[in-house]
């Protein structure tokens, strides 16, 4: 029955209702007439009657009289009040009916228009609903109650539709180009968008990391959705709890926010790999993902999610029961590709290489640790916090275990290559950057052993440190069996120790091992010097030495001493051989370092040149009183120093003599 036809029937009972109040005002007329003309025959009759008889008799008949007319005057009050009654419920009735109409007028106008005027229809139905349904004796109403009820679903229908078009509107992915407007000058890309933070911080030369400023980094809020709209979708998304829509509200809201996160990520560079994909990847291009995932990890948790979190909260404040569990739902697998990515390198093989990318992963997780804990506050979001505590303490266990591994690694290392001119080794110059560069993390590696329980931190590192160095020297020792020359098994190890002892001195790695130990060895570097000399340089000193030679210095020397021109010409000639093969294999070797190469010269000479001069001025002239004496006497002292001064340059090896 609809609501015209309903009304009609109200209006007919009320006239009928009307026309019968009329005629019980008839009948209460007639009735105080009749009971006139009672008072006139009782008078009459009170006349004629004894005293005594015609009062009880009055008496009698008064109260039957007076007890018939105030039944009858009773049941005309009722009838009154309960006409009143029902012409007043008529009139609510009538209202509700009025209100219904005016309602589905503006639900069939639908939600675009006036929100607020139809989310006020969709209140004023359920007030219509609720009242019909305590009113179910009126038959006429049931009608009525079921429009309304019709009219609520379409309503809802319509308001989810509304919700669901609204936030899809304003959903959409955020552009790279804007999340690093958000970042801190220090952080924002170099222009490389393939890769966030520019220059990966763990690449080959280990020269990417950089101290952290003591200056405040401050982001920019990242605004997700326009602040006017989150009120609206707030209104929408009360209404379809009310309606018991809970259900549908969540999962709109999760696919259409979680679609938009994660599209985002991959805007950004975020890939879903799994730990088989990890693992067959080339270092190079693990490493520079590994630089981004530091970056994407920082812009996820300090904007993305902070923001989502935001939204959320205000469009399902006062929503309890949904928010914390729609926030989960709708981050859950932006966070799981994100940390997935940090096991699998957590969990992947181990190599020294890795040990600054595991630092560096290390110190990013926790640096957002009180952000992750922040957004993720809500007892439903636990999970989120106990998985990024646990890949946290995964990647301080696996650099601990790497940097034990290096030392192993170091000691035990291997490779062939040899270098031929006795310069420094691949090997220590690889270990010694190393070592520097993780005095950069210094602060970061005494927090990991910190969290991994040891308490003297710094001692633990310098332990480590000095390890590293102690293995270093046992396979320089190794490798300079390789040498089949004894003199250029001094020179390598000379150059290899020298080379860590100046790195030492001009590093924070001085201050840990400290000054003893760089003391001790550059008195190690000396004793190398020194047995380099002895063996290079002995066989030839004894050509210029006096020893076994008796001579006066005059041109009469070989009749006055008994010398053997003979023996001092073959002492030239075997200096010459000697210095000339000396010369033209040591100046294929190299000293590197331009202090202990002219150091090395300069101790040389002043050995050599004195005992040269002497020789030459004692047993010169007999040779150039003889014949050819520019075949036994070849060089000048000048000569000589001129020659030294090649030693040590590195020439090579088909380079004509000079």
């Amino acid at each position: 029955m609809g609501v015209p036809q309903v009304m009609e029937t109200l209006k007919e009972k009320t006239a009928f209702m009307r026309e019968s109040l009329q005629k019980s005002q008839t009948i209460t007329d007639n009735m105080v007439a009749i009971l006139g003309s009672f008072d006139h025959r009782l008078s009459a009759l009170e006349t004629a009657m004894r005293p005594t008889q015609a009062f009880f008799l009055f008496f009698s008949i008064q109260i039957c009289i007076f007890s018939r007319i105030g039944l009858r005057t009773h049941a005309i009050r009722r009838a009154h009040e309960n006409i009143d009654k029902t012409l007043k419920a008529a009139e609510v009735i009538l209202g509700q009916f009025d209100l219904c109409r005016k309602a589905e007028a503006k639900i069939l106008r639908g939600p675009h228009e006036d929100l607020e005027s139809y989310l006020e229809a969709i209140d004023q139905l359920r007030g219509i609903a609720q009242f019909f349904s305590s009113n179910k004796g009126l038959k006429s109403c049931v009608g009525v109650l079921n429009q309304a009820n019709l009219l609520l679903t379409k309503a809802m229908a319509k308001l989810e539709d509304e919700f669901k078009q609204l936030l899809t509107s304003y959903s959409k992915p955020v552009e790279p180009d804007c999340l690093f407007d958000c970042l801190p000058n220090s952080l924002k890309p170099s222009g490389d968008k393939s890769n966030p933070g520019g220059k990966s911080p763990s690449s080959g030369n280990m020269s990417g990391h950089q101290n952290k400023s003591v200056e405040p980094v401050v982001y920019t809020p990242l605004t997700l959705m326009p602040p006017r709209i989150l009120p609206l979708l707030h209104d929408l998304a009360m209404q379809m709890v009310q309606s018991g829509h809970h259900q549908q509200l969540f999962i709109t809201y999760r696919d259409i926010r979680a679609s938009v996160l994660e599209q985002t990520l991959r805007k950004l560079g975020v890939e879903k790999l799994s730990k088989e994909e990890v693992q067959r990847m080339p270092w190079e291009v693990l490493e520079a993902k590994i630089g981004n995932w530091i970056h994407f990890m920082r812009i996820a948790v300090k904007l993305l999610f902070a923001g989502e979190k935001k939204i959320c909260d205000q469009i399902f404040e006062g929503i309890d029961n949904l928010r914390d569990p729609v926030f989960v739902e709708v981050t859950f697998d932006s966070v799981s590709v994100l940390l997935s990515f940090g096991e699998a390198i957590a969990k992947s093989k181990r190599s020294p290489e890795k040990l600054f990318v595991l630092l560096d992963m290390y110190e990013i997780m926790r640096e957002i640790q009180p952000e992750i804990e922040s957004v993720f506050e809500c007892k439903a979001c636990m999970e989120v916090i106990e998985a990024s505590l646990s890949l946290t303490k995964r990647l301080s266990q696996t650099a601990r275990e790497t940097f034990g591994d290096f030392e192993e690694a170091v000691e035990n290392d291997a490779t062939k290559t040899t270098v031929l001119d006795g310069t420094v080794h691949p090997l220590t110059s690889y270990v010694i950057n190393y070592v520097k560069f993780l005095f950069d993390y210094q602060m970061t590696l005494c927090q990991l052993f910190q969290d991994l329980g040891d308490e003297d931190a710094e001692g633990q590192l310098a332990t480590l440190t000095t390890q590293i160095m102690t293995a270093l020297q046992n396979n320089l020792d190794g490798k300079s069996k390789q040498y089949k020359d004894p003199a250029l098994i001094q020179l390598f190890l000379m150059n290899n120790i020298h080379y860590i002892v100046r790195s030492v001195r001009r590093s924070e790695a001085k201050d840990m091992l400290g000054d003893d130990w760089v003391q001790i060895h550059r008195r190690i570097v000396q004793q190398h010097a020194n047995q380099y000399k002895r063996i290079s340089w002995a066989k030839i000193l004894q050509c210029v030495s006096v020893q076994g030679l008796s001579s006066s210095g005059s041109v009469d020397a070989e009749r006055s001493s008994g010398v053997s021109r003979a023996m001092v010409k073959e002492r030239f000639k075997t200096f010459n051989a000697q210095f000339e093969e000396l010369h033209q294999r040591q100046s294929q070797w190299t000293v590197p370092d331009s202090e202990l190469r002219e150091s090395l010269r300069l101790s040389i000479a002043e050995v050599l040149l004195p005992a040269y001069r002497s020789f030459l001025k004692r047993f010169g002239p007999m040779i150039e009183a003889g014949k050819n004496p520019q075949k036994y006497i070849r060089y000048s002292p000048e000569d000589l120093d001129r020659m030294l001064s090649e030693f040590f340059e590195g020439k090579t090896w088909n380079e004509p003599k000079r």
